[in-house]
């Protein structure tokens, strides 16, 4: 049980750890503590062994030989295994494509690709004879970028898909002003705290239990099945927390779990499987990189008529979950724009490089930056400030309202958020005082961005919107929950404890939170799309109800009182005239065999989606927010700084808000770093080359804002029956940092006092941003005059 912080403007003061008030984390002090138990820490049974992947030195190739007597007699080595001795399918695909294979058989893909594992007695002894391998390859050509993989006409890895509302063609060709243009835009690593890891422990049977860094406990256990050749009912996944996800555990675990479970299986002893940093990295999928041809039609006002815009990605080897992310790009490349005219579709190009994967936003960060990249074409070409651009061109709320995949927007709230925003911090007060500044210094310059966020909550795929939880109480009046969402740091369980503990009127450290588990909550969604609180929390919800019903019932009976008599108070339950302390009255309905276990299941409402037409309500409401940032760069080196960064974000009712103003920050420094410092490098081999800290820069702390400003916009909550009428907080602060994109952009835009579009290209690393700045200067028509 944990012990709860003060709370913070609690309206229900006498039940600790209520909904709508300030909580820690569950684990917070445990984190800070270092006495967090992740997988690593566990106590190892006698005779652990330790697995390792053998992986490929080639981007793509035959396997002509592989001669692996120098593994099998390095010392401690144990077992070695290749794709030929796999017991089931060599498959770890999440989709029905069915092309990732555990181990690479006859050809390579990708560098880094496994070939074999090997089990030693040490993982050090694992790691050196995973080296010892000597693999004789056949070279094939290989496409490494969105642009070799046109030029060499590669396959998409999945169907593409295309929106359209409106005649987009003519819209195009009666605009009074149309432009187009071309943005490229790097991926990003995970960079999670804790690496991937798996632990394996064989019982008897088909019997064995996996503990696996994953947001998918379900989908391990199925792979992990699959790879077997047994039933999911014998395999058992656990995971009690992660140290990170972001989107890089929902599927890139499967590998290691597996991997370890075949090994346990054919041994008999528990196994391990822990990749350093640099094989983590190069082995894994990160987000994936875009090349964006857009064309835009407008007026002189600014207001769009119509839009056609590519979206190419870099997918990698296999489908991985390329589709829907390419498809999310598609559903946020409007952000909070309306568009009249629409053609927007997706190329999830294949190429020989590591299958790219699910990350924070899912494609929507990627969709998001095309919008940007028009309304800051738009304002260039008009001289005009984006902010105007982006404000005519707001989805409306009566009319104006229909996305490029028809699914009406009813809660639009982005006007009322970016006008709070804008008069908080004086945006256009702080545009006249750096207009000023920068005049007065030639070498630093200045720029300032506010750049909205409209986010749709759901799973893209339907079917992924359910959940279930399991609630026990005790004789004694203590609570123990499970649920399938996971932790990863970002508070789901101590959110979703919250709403047990409201819906019981008990403190929260009478409810204990335990591991996520298939033997307790089977088929499971994973904790990803943001959806984690909003499913799980509503699962939990109705198992209380659940309970809370018979109870009542229970009590109406022994005490002859109709059930509308029978009231959950802080701590107690009113029959009638008397009061009685939970944990007796959990007692007397115990001694009258009254069942005190629960179930609950929750499946989103309202939402479809036809992915052949193109229409539907893909997503149950939007979250919106808005962030004004101010940076420094300096033109003689493109180095920069942010110096001040203004959040308004709108999570509904929060049910817990200093949880939510984390993931807020968390968020926007994440997405912050994704544009700037965070630059993916493959060689022309395909060998990535930013496959650690050294080479690979994620924020510091010397990187956030100087000032950093957050706060949760103050709303009458979600207009869809959420949880308590909360909203998601995970993945929309996000495209926040889209903000400081604009304003590094809008600070090389003022060497030329705003007449040229740096047309800035992202990671806008320092050297980017110099080449931008020598750009506008010599696109500059006045310095060209002079």
């Amino acid at each position: 049980m944990h012990k709860p912080s003060p709370q913070i403007g609690s309206n229900n003061a006498s039940v600790r750890g209520a909904v709508h008030v300030s909580l820690r984390h569950d684990s917070a002090h445990k984190h800070v503590a270092g006495e967090a138990v992740y997988i690593d820490d566990m106590p190892e049974p006698a005779g652990m062994l330790h697995a390792y992947f053998g992986l490929s030195d080639r981007a793509h190739a035959r396997i002509v030989s592989v001669d692996l007597e120098p593994v099998r007699k390095s010392l401690g080595v144990v077992m070695v295994l290749t794709a030929a001795d796999l017991p089931g399918v060599n498959d770890v695909s999440p989709v029905n494509k069915h092309d990732e294979p555990l181990l690479a058989a006859d050809t390579i893909e990708f560098h880094g690709q496994p070939i074999f594992a090997v089990a030693a007695t040490t993982r050090q002894a694992a790691r050196y004879a995973a080296a010892q391998a000597i693999v004789t390859y056949e070279d094939l050509p290989a496409a490494l970028d969105v642009d070799a993989a046109r030029a060499m006409n590669m396959p998409y890895v999945t169907e593409p898909l295309t929106l359209n509302i409106g005649d987009t063609k003519a819209a195009l060709a009666a605009a009074p002003r149309r432009l187009s243009g071309r943005l490229e835009f790097g991926g990003q690593d995970h960079f999670y705290l804790e690496g991937h890891i798996a632990v394996a422990e064989p019982g008897e049977d088909e019997d064995v239990k996996v503990y696996s860094s994953t947001q998918h406990p379900s989908e391990v256990q199925h792979m992990v099945a699959h790879i077997l050749g047994i039933s999911s009912n014998a395999v058992t996944v656990e995971t009690r927390r992660m140290g990170g996800g972001f989107g890089g555990k929902e599927t890139q675990g499967n590998q290691f779990a597996c991997i370890a479970a075949i090994i346990a299986k054919r041994t008999g002893r528990a196994v391990k499987i822990r990749p350093d940093r640099d094989d983590d990295m190069v082995m894994t999928g990160k987000r994936h990189d875009f090349v964006v041809n857009y064309d835009v039609g407008f007026d002189d006002t600014g207001r769009i008529h119509g839009v056609d815009v590519v979206f190419a990605a870099r997918c990698g080897f296999a489908a991985d979950l390329s589709g829907p992310v390419t498809d999310r790009a598609l559903f946020h490349a409007d952000n909070a724009y309306y568009y009249p005219s629409a053609h927007l579709t997706s190329q999830p190009l294949k190429t020989n490089t590591v299958s790219n994967t699910a990350f924070r936003g899912f494609g929507g960060p990627q969709g998001m930056m095309g919008a940007e990249r028009m309304i800051e074409e738009i304002a260039f070409a008009l001289g005009k400030d984006p902010l105007d651009i982006r404000k005519v061109n707001f989805y409306g709320t009566d009319e104006r309202n229909v996305t490029p995949y028809h699914q009406t927007v009813t809660d639009n709230i982005i006007a009322d958020v970016v006008a709070e925003l804008e008069k908080r911090c004086d945006y256009a007060g702080r545009r006249r005082a750096l207009a000023e500044l920068n005049a007065k210094s030639p070498v630093i310059k200045r720029g300032i961005a506010l750049t909205p966020v409209k986010f749709g909550i759901s799973f893209t795929a339907t079917h992924y919107n359910q959940a279930g939880a399991l609630v026990h109480i005790y004789s004694d009046g203590s609570v123990h929950l499970n649920h399938g969402g996971t932790e990863m740091g970002q508070g789901l369980y101590t959110k979703v404890a919250q709403v047990v503990a409201q819906e019981l009127q008990i403190d929260i450290d009478h409810v204990k939170i335990t591991a996520t588990t298939t033997a307790k909550v089977p088929n499971t969604s994973a904790t990803a799309a943001s959806s984690g609180a909003d499913l799980n929390g509503k699962a939990a919800q109705a198992a209380t109800h659940t309970l809370k019903k018979r109870l009542v019932e229970f009590a109406a009976e022994k005490w002859a009182v109709d059930q509308d008599q029978v009231v959950f108070l802080p701590n107690r339950v009113r029959v009638g005239n008397q009061e009685i302390p939970f944990p007796d009255f959990v007692k007397h309905a115990y001694m009258a065999r009254v069942s005190l276990s629960a179930t609950g299941f929750y499946k989103t409402p309202k939402i479809h989606w036809d992915r052949a037409s193109g229409r539907g309500r893909p997503f149950y409401y939007y979250a919106y927010g808005a962030a004004c940032s101010l940076v420094a760069i300096d033109t003689l080196t493109g180095e920069y700084r942010i110096e001040r960064v203004d959040i308004l974000h709108d999570a509904g009712n929060s049910l817990n808000p200093s949880v939510d103003i984390g993931q807020i920050e968390g968020g926007f420094v994440q997405g912050a770093g994704w544009l700037t410092t965070e630059e993916l490098v493959w060689d022309d081999k395909g060998r990535l080359r930013t496959h650690a800290p050294s080479t690979y820069k994620i924020p510091a702390c010397g990187d956030r804002p100087r000032i950093f400003n957050v706060e949760l916009f103050q709303s009458s909550g979600n207009r869809e029956e959420a949880i308590f009428r909360s909203k998601a907080v995970g993945e929309p602060p996000f495209m926040l940092g889209l903000s400081v994109w604009q304003a590094i952009s809008d600070a090389v835009a003022s060497v030329a006092e705003h007449r040229v579009n740096p047309r800035l290209d992202c990671p806008a690393t320092p050297e980017r941003v110099l080449a931008a700045v020598e750009r506008v200067r010599a696109a500059d028509p006045i310095r060209k005059g002079t």
